[in-house]
C-alpha cells in the first residue's frame, strides 16, 4: 500500500462530532502545523503501519474498548451456535482479552 498520507484522496468519510471538540483538536493539530483532516490521515497510515491503534488504549478509552470486544464476542458467539463446537469460558475471555468481571 502507498503511502496514504500523500496518496491522493477521492473518497470522503463523514461522522458526526460535538462542534466544542472539534474546535479543541482542531487548534491541537494547528499548533503542529497540520489541520484535522491531515492528523486523521496520520492516524491512518499509523494504524496501518501497527497492524492497529498505533497507541496504547489507556482507561480513559477502556470502558469503549471493553464494551466493542462484547459486541464482537456476541458477533462471535452467534455465529457459532450451531457449529456443535464448545469452547470453555475461560478460552472465550483469553481469545478476545477481556478480564471477567
Amino acid at each position: 500500500m502507498e503511502n496514504i498520507v500523500s496518496a491522493p484522496k477521492t473518497d470522503s468519510y463523514h461522522f458526526r462530532i460535538n462542534p466544542k471538540v472539534r474546535a479543541e483538536v482542531e487548534a491541537v493539530y494547528a499548533k503542529s502545523g497540520i489541520s484535522f483532516t491531515q492528523a486523521i490521515n496520520i492516524f491512518i497510515q499509523q494504524s496501518l503501519n501497527a497492524g492497529g491503534f498505533p497507541f496504547q488504549v489507556t482507561a480513559d478509552n477502556a470502558e469503549f474498548m471493553r464494551a466493542e470486544a462484547m459486541k464482537r464476542l456476541m458477533r462471535e458467539l452467534d455465529a457459532g451456535k450451531n457449529s456443535g463446537a464448545l469452547v470453555e469460558e475461560e478460552e472465550v475471555y483469553r481469545r478476545f482479552g477481556v478480564t471477567p468481571e
